[in-house]
């Protein structure tokens, strides 16, 4: 690959994948205001931020937001410039693999053709350095166009993390783009910390951010392979959508899908990947501990949002999400302490993690459904 190739902008679809519920911000997450709908430092919400660094890249009218199908409305009315049809509410929860097939069968009807090229990207991650951010993209889109690979945005771990899965890289390709890709070895699942230590030290490794970049043909060609069931989705999607029966169609047919992510379907088997180095600062904002990452910190490094004060606290978070209460604390160390206007959670850091299982603790518990 010895010469640049040109980008067909036209060509280029954009898929925010927005159907979590972010339940490890919980209480300032609910069931209708999950994470990437929140304002968590405050100005944009993560989703808008989302579609915000999108806007150089590629018109209105080829972003696509699949998202719970109880999210559209707000949806429309968080981004009235997308077109209504833009916005799509998949019926039942059914992991990211469903929700590309979708998305594939979508961008080849309204593309009208195998050639274009989807990137994909989760709704609710943290990205600094948007114009690093784009050059990636589009130095990845040009690999996409150009063979027959599918791509995926790594980014350079900054410690020996256990949230995120690793993706181990092989030799380097030679293209002439400012942007490095290599090819894949393997992906690996979250590791423990030894692992993750490990990975750090031998180099080579980056984490899986869960963004991709293809062309249409490639991914419903690898579907074929090694998950024929989202190909067959992804088939029927696209002429349920030229037929004008989309919403009828997908209503039937997504409640049967398998629950299965793209990872574990195709990437983790498909032995044409490239992975490109991002050169822009990335976190995915997984829990309430990661805040210290965003959000001013003091001397003692407590993090104080919103009405909140401390004594003699150290490595501490207080989080008033309610302009009329005031969040106090003396003599805390690596506590969590969040309040909204009607629930309140206090925790050690080390223990946000288990906010899933007090969630569905409070799910079995008489009148604790309101707070959830």
């Amino acid at each position: 690959m010895d010469t640049v190739m040109e980008l067909d902008h036209s060509k280029l679809y954009a898929v925010i994948m927005a159907g979590g519920r972010g339940e490890r911000f919980w209480p300032l997450s609910r069931a209708d205001q999950p994470k990437q709908m929140l304002s968590l430092l405050g100005g944009a919400s993560l989703i808008e931020q989302t579609v915000l660094r999108l806007r150089e890249l590629l018109p209105p009218e080829n972003i696509i937001i699949v998202t719970n199908e109880r999210y559209v409305e707000r949806l429309h009315r968080m981004f009235p410039r997308l077109p209504e049809e833009n916005i799509i509410g998949e019926p039942a929860p059914r992991d990211t693999g469903p929700c590309v097939a979708l998305a594939a069968g979508v961008v080849r009807a309204r593309a009208g053709e195998d050639d274009a090229t989807m990137m994909l990207f989760p709704a609710d991650h943290c990205i600094v350095n948007v114009e690093a951010f784009r050059r990636n993209l589009e130095d990845g889109c040009r690999m996409a166009a150009r063979g027959d690979f599918l791509v995926t945005i790594g980014i350079p771990p900054t410690e020996p993390s256990c949230n995120y899965g690793y993706i181990k890289a092989a030799e380097r390709v030679e293209c002439p783009l400012s942007t490095c890709f290599h090819r894949v070895a393997c992906f690996v699942e979250k590791p423990s910390r030894e692992a993750a230590e490990k990975m750090l030290s031998e180099g080579g490794y980056s984490w899986n951010g869960g963004i991709f970049l293809w062309k249409v043909a490639t991914i419903l060609k690898a579907m074929r392979l090694y998950a024929p069931d989202l190909a067959d989705l992804a088939g029927v999607l696209h002429n349920a959508w030229c037929g004008g029966v989309f919403t009828e169609v997908l209503k039937r047919e997504f409640e049967k899908c398998r629950k299965i992510s793209i990872d574990y379907a195709v990437m983790e088997k498909a032995d044409n990947i490239l992975v490109g180095e991002a050169s822009f600062d990335w976190d995915d904002i997984g829990n309430w501990p990661a805040l210290r990452n965003h959000l001013p910190t003091d001397s003692a490094n407590n993090v104080l949002y919103g009405l909140a004060e401390q004594l003699d606290c150290r490595d501490t978070i207080l989080y008033s999400g309610d302009p009329e209460h005031l969040v106090a604390a003396i003599g805390l160390e690596d506590v969590i302490v969040v309040h909204t206007q009607d629930a309140t959670l206090v925790c050690r850091s080390g223990s946000s993690k288990e906010l899933k299982e007090l969630l569905s603790r409070l799910r079995k518990k008489e009148n604790t459904w309101r707070f959830l």
